[in-house]
């Protein structure tokens, strides 16, 4: 089993910056590829960003990339997101995800333990 839980998450207007973090207990975290996804209301769920163990392979979502960063300190067991320009369409709850048995990172089926999720809202 494992926990994750993030933080970091809150109200910020249209060009501000937010670093959400995700830590995670249960399991030797720097074993396995850590993302983050969205979720705004009404629609459907969205990938962010990816990193895999040792951060070899980075990977972003479309609408995110330049914009944000993710990264991961193993010995901490946390994965962080930068956030930076930040635009009202980012406005959703962020979760981060564990992947155990590998698969595509930009799909929601590669991760097998979520995060509860913090909610992130820019004000325009």
């Amino acid at each position: 089993q494992v926990q994750l839980v993030e933080s970091g998450g809150g109200l910020v207007q249209a060009g501000g910056s937010l670093r959400l973090s995700c830590s995670a207990s249960g399991r030797t975290f720097s074993t396995y590829a850590m993302g983050w996804f969205r979720q705004a209301p009404g629609k459907e769920r969205e990938f962010v960003a990816a990193v895999t163990r040792t951060a070899a392979w980075i990977f972003y979502g479309d609408s995110v990339k330049g914009r944000f960063t993710i990264s991961r300190d193993n010995a901490k067991n946390t994965v962080y997101l930068q956030m930076n320009s930040l635009k009202s369409e980012d406005t959703a709850v962020y979760s981060c995800a564990i992947s155990i048995s590998g698969g595509d990172l930009k799909t929601g089926p590669a991760y097998a333990y979520w995060g509860q999720g913090t909610q992130v809202t820019v004000s325009s």
